[in-house]
């Protein structure tokens, strides 16, 4: 007989048994589930739980000069940001940011200041939302930009840093950071990048019109981690390659650039003018060699920077030209045979009034012929000449140069100049357009039409990129170019044209400071006085009405070296110089000085016939 000791054990374990086999049957079943029935969903679920998708990036196409010197470049760098969720506390907060502060460039308190991210709510219709007392309704943010540009090695530190202090909030992505090493060489040209949420933005010039080429596509790494983050050798891992953007090949050439920029740093501190700008091509390929402009900046110092200095203002600006205009009605007037060379112009002795209006020359001239005309620049001798033409053949002169249409440059802003049909032309636009008054026209368009006297006659595509390369595949797209168009009917018209500018630099000239001692230079000066075209207000309300500003003046030269064999086309522009506005003084020995350096740089040899004229010569 059992004792009531026994009795009671013995209904303790039939009650255990009751309770507790069913408890064990149903974790069995549980575990069952969990384990087989239900694996893989919770499989997935710590997947993603530790499960890390860095995003990768590629690099940002670089730009190159057309030898192949790089103009436009990547630094590798590392992108930090943080998500303050995974912080454990406030101690933790504190000592991250002491971790920053002693790697990177910024303070401990701004740091601190990070790591306490807030955002302001938005309601369901994505307005913000704000509190009964008017204040933005603010919450806690799990992203807080720590730094977009840490070096490599300030990166591997922090990394070391914050795994010793057990910090696993911190998030790294390879990243690269634009850099311009030649400074402000180009750079109204080349343009510059901002970061904007970890990407380059594109803000100004090539960076901006050659973006979808340049912008690298993105890729993806997904792996399964531990908890400090490191991958781990079995599970999930995923990868998708980043592809770098393409890189751009200039026409430019830096030699030559170097050349132009560091004379005009000379001209600019001499004259003073509120700008200054000037470019180089090559007449037989349209290539553009080189383009500066004063003033600029450096695109690594956004201190340098101002809106007026980015502006590249040999596309966007246009000017009433003056004098640089001539050759081109009369050089159609030649072609098209109403006039010699040797034609007798009468120039009224410096003034000549015509429907009631004085046009004036420098200089009291009698008679000049058509090559004095253009030798000594007489606005006269030129209306004259256009009378001649009649008003439809004057308007188809300026426009057989392509006056008055955009170069199609790939510049962001490009302005398309100014010529106005037959039908908008007042009384006196015959006398005055082909003197380069009334119109208006940009140094693009000019430096174009002059290859065309340069090249022949023959009106090449002006060209600034001359290849993409895919740095993957390494295959080259070189950027086509159609063949240059004859501007004139005669073939011996360009040929004419150019010995009489040639007289334009020799004695007797305009331009004798463009002359270059053991070469025919060819050319035309230009002063104008500077137009104030009409403001209207945010109404279309008239503020000020268009007029020629006082005292204020365009000083220009185009010129082409050697003449009847030319190599190089340049123009320089001044905009208000000061002590002297006169083109033949402030933008000729421009030229020249440039010129000269750019010739010996390319081993374009002198003529020794023309040497020995200079020596000789009193």
């Amino acid at each position: 007989m059992l004792s009531t000791n026994d009795k009671i054990r013995r209904r303790i374990r039939i009650l255990a048994a009751v309770i507790l086999i069913p408890i064990m049957l149903g974790l069995n079943a549980r575990f069952y589930y969990v384990q087989v029935i239900d694996h893989e969903f919770y499989l997935q679920e710590a997947r993603k739980r530790y499960t890390t998708t860095r995003v990768t990036t590629g690099k940002r196409g670089e730009i190159f000069d057309v030898h192949g010197n790089l103009l436009v470049s990547n630094s590798p760098c590392v992108s930090i940001t943080c998500d303050p969720f995974n912080l454990t506390g406030d101690a933790q907060r504190r000592k991250l940011a002491f971790i920053l502060a002693k790697h990177l460039d910024d303070t401990y308190d701004s740091f601190y200041r990070k790591l306490n991210p807030v955002r302001q709510r938005r309601g369901r219709d994505g307005k913000l939302l704000y509190r009964p007392d008017g204040s933005p309704d603010l919450v806690p943010n799990r992203y807080a930009m720590i730094d977009r540009n840490t070096s490599l090695q300030a990166a591997a530190k922090i990394k070391e840093q914050t795994k010793l202090n057990k910090i696993y909030a911190l998030v790294y992505k390879d990243s690269y950071m634009r850099t311009y090493p030649k400074g402000s060489l180009l750079s109204n040209v080349l343009g510059y990048t901002n970061v904007v949420d970890d990407v380059d933005v594109p803000q100004i010039g090539l960076e901006r019109q050659m973006n979808a080429q340049m912008n690298p596509e993105e890729g993806r790494e997904r792996y399964e981690r531990t908890r400090d983050g490191a991958p781990l050798s079995y599970g999930i891992h995923e990868f998708e390659q980043s592809r770098d953007g393409k890189n751009i090949y200039l026409t430019i050439s830096e030699p030559i650039q170097a050349i132009l920029e560091e004379e005009l740093d000379a001209s600019y501190e001499k004259w003073q003018p509120a700008t200054l700008y000037a470019a180089i091509a090559d007449p037989r390929t349209g290539n553009i060699l080189a383009i500066a402009q004063r003033p600029t900046f450096n695109p690594n110092i956004r201190s340098t920077f101002t809106a007026e200095a980015a502006r590249t203002r040999i596309a966007e600006d246009s000017m009433e030209p003056g004098s640089i205009i001539k050759p081109f009605t009369i050089g159609k007037a030649l072609d098209w045979g109403f006039v010699t060379p040797q034609t007798e112009i009468d120039c009224n002795h410096g003034v000549w009034i015509y429907l009631n209006k004085p046009l004036r020359d420098s200089h009291p001239y009698d008679k000049l012929t058509v090559e004095g005309v253009i030798q000594k620049s007489s606005n006269i001798g030129t209306a004259k000449v256009a009378m001649m033409l009649g008003e439809q053949r004057v308007y188809q002169a300026l426009k057989t140069f392509r006056f008055g249409d955009k170069t199609g440059l790939p510049f962001p802003i490009e302005e398309s100049g100014l010529v106005l049909p037959v039908k908008k032309w007042d009384g006196l636009s015959i006398t005055r357009f082909p003197i380069g008054y009334g119109v208006r026209v940009t140094p693009l368009q000019m430096i174009r039409a002059y290859c065309a006297l340069a090249n022949n006659g023959k009106m090449p595509q002006l060209r600034l990129i001359d290849r993409l390369e895919d740095p993957v595949t390494g295959e080259v797209t070189r950027i086509p170019s159609p063949p240059p168009v004859q501007m004139f009917d005669r073939p011996e018209t360009c040929a004419t044209l150019i010995s009489m500018m040639i007289k334009v630099t020799q004695k007797g000239g305009t331009a004798v400071k463009a002359a270059i001692p053991g070469y025919e230079v060819a050319g035309k000066t230009g002063t104008s006085r500077k137009y104030i075209p009409t403001r209207r207000d945010s109404n279309g309300r008239i503020i000020e009405r268009g007029h020629y500003a006082s005292g204020k003046y365009f000083s220009s030269f185009v010129g082409f070296v050697p003449a009847r064999n030319p190599a190089l086309v340049m123009l320089v522009t001044m905009d208000e110089p000061k002590g002297s506005y006169y083109a033949a003084t402030v933008a000729a020995p421009t030229f020249k000085a440039t010129m000269t350096r750019v010739l010996r740089h390319l081993n374009i040899q002198p003529d020794p016939a023309l040497l020995e004229n200079n020596r000789t010569t009193p």
